[in-house]
């Protein structure tokens, strides 16, 4: 078992051709690769709703189970619990799910029930960027999320902590950030999936600082993946509310939502500079 830290964030339309072109990564690519994920759960979301997902990945010709637990944190940061391991056929390792902590609180009623209920397939490009605080292991993923016959797009970044300290990702992300279009996402794949399958995006709970930007980040996730405006109305609702509490930078994400092209690079620094503020 490791844990996962990181921050994520979702790009716009020019996100990508904008961040290739970034200083700190114009050496080039350090590796790229094509990943299908299977994602299961039992029928009724029994994982879904103990704050879980568990992944089937395959990479070339060998795959690898991922189970992940909630985690802590907003404003595209993380940090939750992670085990992985390789396995064999492209087929669950439910003995291995059983040994685990979490699984063996559910009970093997929940273990026999498993089945595949979403995908995502994408290409990842990968940097590794040794810093003098830290390093940080940078992921394009662009590609797209696949359930119950609809569709929607990948385009993030994930900035991982392999080694250093975690105010380095926020460093690295506001770096980002002065020319990149992008946001904090507090969406995992696995949760949009789950959102998507079921056709139901959930607004977060809580009257905190943290709370209400979490609220309003997944509500921007919501947005994106539903298509429907009302969740720009959540959004700015949770941001004016955050505002009314004294953190004039949600006042001004909340003005910049009025505004049909309000991904934008002033958007993305906002967001993130009033996250690391909320955070420390």
């Amino acid at each position: 078992m490791s844990h996962e830290i990181e921050m994520k964030l979702a790009l716009g339309e020019k996100g990508p051709e904008r961040l290739l072109q970034h200083p700190l990564l114009r050496a080039g690519v350090d590796g790229a690769q094509r990943l299908a994920n299977t994602y299961y759960d039992t029928p009724d979301g029994v994982l879904e709703a103990a704050r879980m997902a568990l992944r089937l990945r395959r990479c070339d010709d060998s795959w690898v189970q991922t189970l992940k637990t909630s985690g802590e944190g907003s404003g595209g940061y993380s940090r939750r619990r992670e085990w992985e391991w390789p396995v064999a056929g492209g087929s669950l390792d439910r003995a291995g799910l059983a040994e685990l902590v979490p699984f063996a609180e559910l009970g093997a009623e929940v273990l026999a029930r498993l089945e595949p209920r979403f995908s995502t397939d994408f290409e990842r490009r990968l940097w590794r960027l040794e810093l003098a605080e830290a390093t940080i292991e940078v992921a394009l993923d662009q590609g797209e999320i696949r359930a119950a016959g609809r569709r929607v797009p990948i385009c993030e970044l994930e900035l991982e902590l392999k080694d250093g300290d975690p105010q380095a990702l926020w460093s690295l992300a506001l770096a980002f950030a002065e020319t990149v279009p992008l946001r904090p996402a507090d969406a995992s794949k696995a949760a949009r999936g789950s959102a998507l399958l079921n056709a139901r995006w959930a607004p977060a709970e809580g009257n905190g600082a943290s709370q209400r930007l979490h609220r309003a980040m997944l509500a921007l996730d919501a947005l994106a993946d539903s298509g429907d405006d009302t969740w720009r109305d959540v959004a700015r609702e949770a941001l004016n509310a955050l505002a009314a509490s004294g953190h004039g930078e949600a006042g001004r994400l909340a003005a910049m939502l009025e505004n049909r092209d309000w991904l934008s690079v002033d958007f993305g620094r906002t967001a993130l500079q009033l996250a690391h503020r909320l955070a420390s």
